[in-house]
């Protein structure tokens, strides 16, 4: 009988050892497939041994130019299927592929499962029930561009799921490329020398090492296999097979060692290790991979999944990792063998070591990749334990920028009890970044970069701006977020980059807000408005208050406190009104006539008809957004927006608008054709920390003529 083992790409040549090991005969490979033949008793020998398989398929046939609904039906409605099932059982079609006539998988699933109900009706007089969720039978097709091949799910659910983890990391390492880590480590070579991962979350690659080492079927102790309902299934043949893997577990004495900074996930993983009945075999310990330390005294083997992109934290946690794991593999892992897992080259980069090999893999839909090294006298002595090392010693100069800006607005900031500042903006060319402060945390927000600059010298000079702010403003790493401003376009601009729900609350004359630093674009408060909201506040007393674009509500807020007698704030984010309402919770502001409205402001002003006596306007510089009708752009469009905003400014009533658009020109002449008049007040709206950048925007206070 012919087979087929699916399982992630990269890990097809160890499938096919494996495969052969176990004494089937492998006669294809194709990219996360491989296709053996055995007879029944190997094929459940493979499904209770197979550490790199994912799932098992039976060959049922495979025809060419089976194409459309017609060919399909005869195709499937031709199989002998009482071989496999009978009328009184229920089965379920799975169908993968499409083409031009066979548009829809579950179309194509459903003419193969009339085919079948027929195929019983015919023979019997009797059809099987479908039973999606715990079918005793899953038919699997296949369309490519020849035919399709049609299997019988042999294994079940997913080969890789061994069932003891329950609980798992933010970036959890699936089981069978767990295994495939380990295999290409090389440990299993001597699997009595000690066994390391710095990061271990869940323990998945420790709990596996253990099983590989003990030559224990990941499948031994698991129940319900697909086959055990098949008619050919003998089970007191099945029982023998189980009995002999079982006499073939060994019992090593094994050194297994895993560490991670998260207690609960450690928590997690010292479960599943009980759950594997290995509690005794792996110690596990809550350890910053930061500050390694030696863990034994002979050499052996370090294996981690490396936490890597947004789904685990900012970039700047990322690159002090990356950085001291480097320094501290040197100092303390001498002769040791490393494979480590990750995704981004750039970071491997940082660990300051020669690579001996690399593999690509999947995991899940992550393209990541295992390289290996192997440390020695030569590999420690290559570069500086000194942790500070930076890609760049021109990077110094970042670093005495950001330490003389800090003191130039130390006198300012204790004055005016200012905790959220910015204390660098592009001061130097090549360091072009902002970087905000909000009391123990930062952020950093790289601009992109011209075309002529090569990316990867951006990315080194990146990681220096990371580590030097952490050092120089003595800010822990995982309290800096890392984000690249670019234009935003549609609905992006109301899009979270990352969800880590963060939130922390920063005061100003007197307010207080919510800020989050990792979450979004923007953190909750435009800094270089500040003097902004304070004359809003200083001129709110007794007046009607209008916010359009408010965002979250900052300068609703100053108006509150400033004694605003009723306040309008409008924005079409449903998630910037509610942190709108949260920043009114923090100041315990409760008044029947503050409302908050959602809606797009363009439509909103062209039928507003209240009247208001100050207004703050900051649209966006451009927006195309699909809940807006029209796209917007505040050069061309200013004048056309101010006609309708005088129209429910108060005759003696001030509006306040601004934008961040750099050369942006008052159109003059469209103003005095209002009936308005304009004073500039960009230069006294910026405070210290902003002085450096003139252009950061521009604001006018605009009243009847």
């Amino acid at each position: 009988m012919q087979f087929i083992a699916l399982t992630s790409i990269g890990i097809e040549n160890l499938l096919v050892d494996e495969l052969t090991e176990l004494g089937a005969t492998v006669s294809k490979q194709t990219v996360g497939s491989v296709r053996f033949e055995a007879d029944s008793l190997l094929a459940q020998k493979v499904c209770l041994s197979s550490r790199f398989a994912t799932r098992v398929l039976m060959l049922i046939e495979e025809k060419e130019g089976v194409d459309d609904k017609n060919s399909l039906y005869n195709f499937a409605r031709s199989q002998p299927w009482q071989e496999w099932f009978g009328p009184t059982q229920t089965f379920a079609v799975d169908f993968n592929g499409t083409n031009d006539s066979l548009k829809n998988t579950q179309f194509s699933g459903l003419v193969i499962k009339d085919a079948i109900v027929d195929y019983f009706n015919d023979l019997y007089e009797q059809r099987p029930n479908v039973d999606k969720q715990d079918a005793n039978v899953r038919v699997v097709a296949r369309l490519n561009r020849y035919g399709v091949s049609m299997y019988i799910d042999y294994s079940g659910p997913r080969l890789s799921e061994r069932g003891y983890r329950q609980g798992q990391g933010k970036a959890p390492i699936k089981e069978h490329l767990a295994a495939a880590l380990i295999k290409r480590s090389g440990w299993l070579d001597n699997v009595k020398q000690p066994l390391f991962d710095p990061c271990c979350g869940a323990g998945t690659i420790l709990i596996e090492a253990a099983g590989m080492a003990r030559n224990e079927a990941p499948g031994l102790f698991r129940e319900g296999f697909a086959f055990e309902r098949l008619p050919s299934f003998r089970a007191a043949k099945f029982k023998e097979l189980k009995e002999e893997l079982l006499a073939n577990i060994t019992d090593p004495k094994l050194w297994l060692i895993g560490h991670d900074y998260d207690e609960q996930v450690l928590n997690k993983a010292i479960d599943n290790a009980k759950r594997a009945e290995l509690d005794d075999v792996i110690k596990f310990k809550q350890s910053d991979a930061t500050k390694l330390t030696a863990v034994a005294k002979l050499p052996g083997v370090v294996i981690s999944n490396l936490p890597y992109g947004e789904r685990i934290g900012s970039m700047a946690e990322l690159v002090d990792l990356h950085r001291n794991l480097g320094v501290g593999f040197k100092k303390h892992f001498n002769h040791w063998k490393l494979a480590l897992l990750g995704m981004d080259e750039s970071l491997f980069k940082l660990l300051k070591l020669v690579r001996l090999k690399r593999y690509k893999f999947k995991n899940g839909p992550l393209d990541v990749e295992l390289n290996l090294y192997q440390l020695d006298d030569k590999q420690v002595s290559l570069t500086t334990d000194d942790k500070k090392a930076l890609n760049f010693e021109g990077s110094t100069s970042f670093a005495n920028r950001l330490k003389k800006n800090k003191q130039g607005l130390k006198n300012w900031l204790k004055q005016n009890k200012v905790d959220a500042y910015r204390v660098y903006e592009a001061d130097i060319p090549e360091y072009n970044v902002a970087v905000d402060i909000y009391g123990d945390s930062a952020v950093i927000f790289e601009y992109a970069a011209p075309k002529e600059i090569d990316e990867k010298t951006s990315e080194k000079r990146l990681q220096d701006v990371i580590t030097l702010t952490s050092q120089q403003l003595d800010i822990s790493p995982e309290n800096i977020a890392v984000k690249v401003r670019k234009k935003q376009k549609g609905e992006d601009q109301y899009t979270a980059m990352s969800k880590q729900n963060r939130t922390m609350v920063v005061e100003e004359f007197g307010a207080k807000f919510k800020v989050n630093l990792f979450d979004y674009l923007d953190t909750g408060l435009f800094l270089d408005h500040r003097l902004m909201r304070r004359y809003i506040q200083e001129n709110a007393k007794d007046k009607r208050f209008l916010n359009l674009f408010a965002y979250t509500g900052t300068a609703s807020v100053h108006a509150a406190l400033g004694g605003a007698k009723a306040i309008t704030t409008v924005d079409l984010s449903k998630t910037y009104l509610k942190w709108g309402q949260d920043n009114f919770d923090l100041n315990n502001i409760s008044n029947t006539r503050y409302r908050f409205e959602q809606a797009d402001c363009l439509k909103w002003l062209e039928h507003a008809t209240a009247q208001y006596d100050l207004i703050f306007l900051d649209p966006p510089t451009f927006s195309n957004s699909k809940r807006m009708k029209d796209a917007f752009d505040v050069q061309s469009d200013h004048i056309k927006l101010l006609t309708w905003v005088k129209k429910i400014l108060s005759p003696s009533g001030t509006l306040i608008f601004s934008n961040n658009k750099r050369g942006f020109v008052m159109d003059e002449v469209g103003l005095i054709g209002l009936g308005l008049k304009a004073v500039n007040i960009s230069d006294k709206t910026l405070s210290p920390d902003f002085k450096r950048n003139k252009k950061i925007h521009n604001s006018w206070l605009i009243t009847h003529g």
